[in-house]
């Protein structure tokens, strides 16, 4: 069914795949041609084996032509595998949904933003539905609009479309590149390059940045044959994403889809897979385009957007995934993770077994034992039976899907027990077509209930299941409590995903697991035709590019709240380690839940306190209680630095991050920042003129107001107490209480503990020549907290995963590696240390552990890679070696700046 060549690869002429050994092309008494099992003459190529050269015929792909049409770099993408420069890639348009596009819009205008420069698509498809939080949500809806309106986007109202779908019928053309903060933004089916990424790097883009990568690796997907009737988009996901995910075959690597087999599917079918290229943990996707790609953009009313891309007559590949589409059998993934997938035949005659593995693998990852999860209840008859049944979002709620379920459940009935369906079709578009074609008329008669666009039952906010229920969709992912249930709360649900084909068929036969592959097909069914309503976009959707108007305020609800200030990297850091999560894989659904916690998206002091949640629902407070000694020690030191400062210094906040950006390295007093706030460690940001602001506070109304200048705000904890008012004298900037150990020289700080106290003992121990005493040690060392996890990341592309953490007072998060490439650049882009280490390091990291890290700041702007620390226990003190691996110039800018809001604060 799917076969991996790990080794590099040529594809001849489109149709011949000849492997490499080293560098060169195996060589015998013939060429093994991979694709027919047999060995070829030299002759028959048409070329001399020995010129095959992996640097020219590298050029020949298509995602490499693409890459260089958009590289804003001065040189060409070198042609050394293993030392490729970095790209500098500006896209030719921005997506966002109503989870992100308001921290977006709200980072991007602390950092000087005057008018999207390139079309930006805002949205609303993720919380639309969602009630919770009075009018949160649609007050994020009117702040959407109106920053459409102020600075030239193109707004899309609720209902109207899903993200993607929408981004696939009006955006996408052949050859361009899309960026979106969702990750599963792929349209490579239409020719389209795209990358889901985490909100700052839109924010870049915004501000005409560039998005900087390493030069990625491609990797062939060749499909051959054609899908046997039963057999839908969503198994041939599974079946890919169950052959590479586990071993990392394809992570942030682009995928390049060709071979004859593309030819016999439709362009649903095409987009099916490729939005579920993402749970493959590669960076993006690209298709081979042909007739039919040009019949779509011709009904869509955009022939322009088409070209023909292919490869050249000789195009070398890293790798290649083989995938005859006629071995492919429909699919079941089991909770929790698309790759834990099986065929559905196998399934049934293995229930019980599968299940109960599956069982003790899905109770280690919830590692609750208030919860009892069970897959093995289900089964009746030998049989596994579900409860409801779900097919929406950009994977499922496609035209061609919804058509095939309603021929199924046809003339037939859901029934009127507890198990249910609901479709959603992915656009209004798409649903005016399957009403015009009598297609919801059969699924309504049936019982199935219709909905209109939206991403919920894909995120837990719609259609959340009962407790102990089992779900079957065709949505993206079906990670641990994603479908909406709170453990925290005793209650457990769980999804299984499969082709809307299967479960239509499971639905008809009373939920009992049915493979689509069992019912009676016709010999040849022809597609349905499909005819593209403009008129729906043209009456909804605004359309602001390059007409920004910016008289307009924006409409800031009480909820949307501007970023908390956060600090510069110190001099030395002394972290606390918070939480540990040894799961092979950490979601970014674990680190912050989504759901109805999303409905606090904009604000994010509220959204903090779902951190880690659903896995270590202790973690918020740990971290609280650590800030709370970084605002003490703050406070601390409030009265000190101003000495060592110019006036300049002390006025001027962004000169102030300017100047620790542009020579990488400071004193432990600049470290800290302006003070003029009164809190060392402070950096005032933004470019909003003070008039604008006033302006716009008069324009809002009563509609909200501008919270600062900057885009930031000082928390409650900042403002709530002053030095003095925190038991520290305005005199000399030492506790009342202070008492001073003449053995240690450790002040005995008014709420610093006693353990505190024998952590910085020992730092002081450790580093005599470097600490005259705790205040020395105070005034250049930040104290925050860390994670750890074996691989954080995986999943959505949602920035909150770490500007949460950020908020909390997280400086860092140590991995053996990242599940993907857009989590540990939201890391980055919120001022964290994205820190691997060897796995016995990790193993040995445990909660109320503390890692001081000596001479952070200078080693980050040096561009070191090693970095000494040490680990300090109840045990003792150890040193343990921290890596920062492969960090560009602007990251590390980026990191000593504090956060991204910072760093372009400081330019």
């Amino acid at each position: 069914m799917v076969r991996l060549l790990k080794n590099g690869v040529y594809l001849i002429q489109g149709t011949k795949v000849l492997p490499t050994v080293g560098a060169g092309v195996q060589l015998g008494a013939g060429i093994q041609d991979v694709l027919r099992g047999h060995q070829v003459e030299a002759e028959e190529l048409g070329l001399n084996p020995a010129s095959l050269d992996p640097s020219s015929a590298r050029k020949s792909t298509i995602s490499y032509r693409i890459l260089s049409a958009h590289n804003a770099a001065s040189d060409s993408p070198t042609d050394v595998p293993n030392e490729r420069e970095t790209l500098k890639i500006r896209f030719d348009a921005l997506a966002s949904h109503d989870i992100t596009y308001v921290g977006i819009v709200q980072t991007a205008r602390a950092s000087g933003l005057k008018e999207f420069p390139l079309p930006y698509v805002l949205t609303n498809c993720h919380n639309s539905l969602c009630a919770v939080g009075g009018t949160i949500n649609e007050d994020d809806h009117v702040f959407g609009l109106s920053a459409a309106q102020k600075y030239g986007g193109i707004y899309v109202p609720a209902h109207e479309a899903v993200i993607h779908q929408y981004m696939r019928e009006m955006m996408a053309r052949c050859g361009a590149m899309i960026l979106g903060s969702d990750s599963h933004t792929r349209y490579g089916a239409l020719g389209t390059m795209a990358i889901g990424e985490g909100g700052p790097e839109l924010v870049k883009q915004l501000l005409e940045k560039t998005y900087d990568i390493p030069y990625p690796e491609i990797i062939a997907v060749y499909l051959t044959g054609q899908p046997r009737p039963g057999v839908g988009p969503q198994d041939v996901a599974l079946a890919l994403i169950a052959a590479v995910f586990k071993n990392g075959f394809v992570k942030n690597k682009i995928l390049e889809f060709v071979g004859p087999g593309i030819a016999n599917l439709s362009l649903d079918y095409r987009n099916g897979i490729d939005t579920m290229t993402t749970e493959t943990t590669c960076l993006s996707s690209i298709w081979l385009t042909d007739e039919k790609v040009k019949e779509y953009f011709q009904v869509h009313g955009r022939p322009e957007g088409y070209a023909r891309l292919g490869p050249g007559e000789i195009a070398y590949y890293d790798g290649m995934v083989l995938i005859d589409l006629a071995e492919v059998e429909p699919m079941i993934a089991l909770p929790f993770h698309p790759s834990n997938a099986y065929p559905i035949s196998e399934l049934n005659r293995n229930a019980r077994e599968i299940l109960a593995a599956v069982e003790e693998e899905g109770l280690k990852q919830l590692d609750n034992p208030a919860i009892r999860f069970s897959l093995t209840d289900h089964l009746v008859g030998g049989r596994l039976r579900v409860d409801q049944a779900v097919v929406a979002g950009c994977a499922g709620g496609t035209f061609e899907n919804l058509v095939q379920v309603a021929d199924i459940v046809d003339r037939h009935s859901i029934g009127s027990t507890a198990f249910s369906f609901s479709v959603y079709p992915a656009s209004q578009p798409v649903y005016l077509q399957l009403v015009e074609n009598g297609a919801a008329a059969k699924m309504m008669r049936a019982g199935v209930t219709v909905k209109t666009a939206f991403c919920g039952p894909c995120f837990g906010a719609g259609d959340v299941p009962a407790n102990g229920s089992l779900s079957v969709r065709h949505t993206t992912r079906n990670f641990p409590n994603r479908e909406g249930s709170k453990p925290g709360e005793g209650q457990i649900a769980s999804v299984a995903l499969m082709d809307a084909r299967s479960i239509a068929a499971t639905a008809i036969n009373g939920g009992r697991l049915t493979s689509a592959a069992e019912l009676a097909w016709p010999a040849s069914a022809e597609p349905e035709p499909y005819e593209f309503d403009r008129e729906i976009y043209a009456h909804r959707v605004y359309q602001g590019f390059r007409s920004p108007q910016p008289e307009q305020a924006l409409r800031l609800g009480p909820n949307i709240a501007d970023w908390p200030r956060m600090s510069a990297l110190p001099e030395n850091l002394l972290l606390q380690v918070a939480a540990v999560l040894h799961d092979p894989v950490t979601t970014t659904d674990e680190l912050i839940p989504s759901g109805e916690t999303s409905s606090y998206r904009s604000n994010p002091l509220k959204l903090a306190e779902f951190t880690l949640s659903r896995k270590d629902p202790g973690y918020v407070e740990r971290a609280k209680q650590i800030q709370a000694l970084e605002l003490e020690r703050r406070q601390f030191i409030a009265k000190r630095v101003p000495s060592r400062l110019t006036p300049t210094e002390e006025v001027t906040g962004a000169r102030t991050v300017k100047k620790i950006a542009d020579e990488g390295s400071a004193t432990g007093e600049i470290a800290m920042g302006p003070v003029r706030e009164g809190l060392a460690g402070s950096v005032v940001t933004g470019k909003l003129a003070a008039k604008d602001v006033a302006a716009e506070k008069a324009a809002a109304g009563s509609g909200g107001g501008e919270k600062a200048a900057a885009g930031q705000v000082p928390t409650a904890a900042e403002e709530a107490e002053t030095p003095s008012e925190a038991g520290i004298s305005g005199e000399t900037g030492i506790s009342k209480e202070a008492e001073i150990s003449g053995e240690t020289g450790i002040s005995r700080e008014a709420g610093i503990s006693e353990s505190w106290r024998e952590v910085c003992s020992k730092v002081l121990k450790n580093h005599p020549g470097s600490f005259a005493d705790l205040t020395a040690l105070l005034e250049s060392t930040g104290i925050g907290t860390t994670i750890y996890a074996v691989k954080p990341g995986d999943g959505s592309a949602r920035e909150q995963a770490a500007s949460c953490q950020k908020v909390l007072g997280g400086w860092a998060n140590i991995a053996n590696e990242y599940a993907t490439k857009r989590y540990r650049s939201n890391l980055i882009n919120w001022g964290m240390l994205p820190f691997t280490v060897e796995s016995i390091v990790g193993l040995s990291l445990k909660l109320a552990d503390f890692i001081f890290i000596p001479d952070i700041r200078a080693r980050v702007s040096r561009g070191e890679e090693v970095i000494p620390a040490e680990l300090i226990t109840p045990a003792g003190v150890k040193p343990i070696e921290l890596w920062l691996k492969d960090l560009t110039n602007d990251e590390r800018k980026i990191i000593l700046a504090g956060c991204l809001i910072n760093y372009y604060a400081g330019e």
